[in-house]
């Protein structure tokens, strides 16, 4: 796996922050003008369990755009402790489903695949996680999508992975 970088890159900081660009519900950027549609907690105030129980919960209420963020955010906090690609996975997986709703095929299956090669490498009940059943609930996805039978769209039908 190439090296992560290093610096300031995607470390939260004072010195870094953005002002909060408005988004649609699926985590779209909207023009800066219109009111947010999407209201996320400060993932950054949260520790990377809590963010791994928020990545948890808006997986299985479908809310993707929210886990992708609450997973992300764990994944910067763990560098350093063994769980960083463990979340980075998991992000990783939510940024898949997400594709999955925008109606992006190509996204959809090059994140659920990339999630699949760091989660498959950890034990069985990781942080709690099911590990084999959400990889291979992951697999099937990305074979529905290639096959047709899961069309991307704001209507996918699937069941999100049991984390």
């Amino acid at each position: 796996m190439p090296e992560e970088a290093t610096g300031k890159t995607g470390v939260p900081s004072e010195a870094r922050q953005k002002p909060e660009r408005p988004r649609d519900r699926l985590g779209r950027p909207l023009d800066w003008d219109l009111p947010t549609q999407l209201h996320l907690p400060d993932f950054d105030a949260n520790t990377p369990e809590e963010n791994h129980e928020l990545g948890r919960r808006f997986l299985a209420e479908r809310q993707c755009f929210g886990a992708h963020e609450a997973w992300e955010t764990a994944w910067k906090q763990s560098r350093g402790t063994g769980d960083e690609e463990f979340f980075k996975g998991l992000s990783q997986m939510g940024a898949g489903y997400v594709h999955l709703l925008r109606g992006n095929a190509h996204g959809t299956t090059t994140l659920l695949e990339r999630a699949i090669g760091r989660l498959d490498a950890y034990p069985e009940g990781h942080r709690g996680v099911p590990v084999g059943e959400v990889v291979a609930r992951m697999r099937a996805h990305v074979a529905a999508v290639r096959e047709g039978t899961l069309v991307p769209g704001e209507d996918a039908t699937f069941d999100p992975p049991p984390v």
